[in-house]
């Protein structure tokens, strides 16, 4: 399938689709994960992983642009919802804040409004990736794999 949106659905009770992450999702508060849920993903999952990116972010490096807020991965098949602040049930990679966890909206001051994607991924295999993988190097392990995927954008203004 390689990356082309599918059927799968991901929702979150904290924000609407384009709509505003709260306060206490982000880096000026209290920076927990929001809870997420994925319905409709294909019956032959046998895996997920879950990346959040800011692509507004003024920011290049080597081979890719934005800012990653989180890499998640090694979600067995039959889990279809983390619930708030639910990353350290599954594997961590590494994010752009240097740490191995979920970080939180902090767009630059007076650079308004950004956009974060939140982004599931469904794989037909489980495939045990070792802990600190970048959104990249994730990315390279699972597209052969990758059988839905879809995302959950939300937004967020510093102040």
């Amino acid at each position: 399938m390689g990356f082309a949106l599918s059927d799968m659905q991901l929702s979150s009770s904290a924000f609407s689709p384009h709509g505003r992450i709260p306060k206490k999702h982000t880096g000026e508060g209290e920076d927990v994960s929001p809870p997420l849920e994925w319905t409709d993903a294909p019956e032959e999952a046998k895996a997920f992983a879950l990346i959040c990116h800011d692509p507004d972010a003024p920011l290049c490096k080597p081979g890719g642009y934005g800012f990653v807020h989180w890499v998640l991965y090694n979600i067995p098949g039959s889990v279809t919802s983390l619930p708030e602040d639910g990353g350290d049930r599954y594997t961590n990679g590494q994010t752009d804040f240097d740490q191995q966890s979920y970080g939180g909206p902090m767009p630059p001051e007076g650079h308004g409004t950004h956009h974060y994607f939140f982004w599931v991924l469904a794989l037909d295999r489980e495939l045990d990736l070792e802990p600190g993988l970048t959104m990249e190097a994730l990315l390279e392990q699972v597209e052969p794999h990758v059988i839905g995927m879809n995302r959950l954008v939300g937004t967020y203004k510093r102040g």
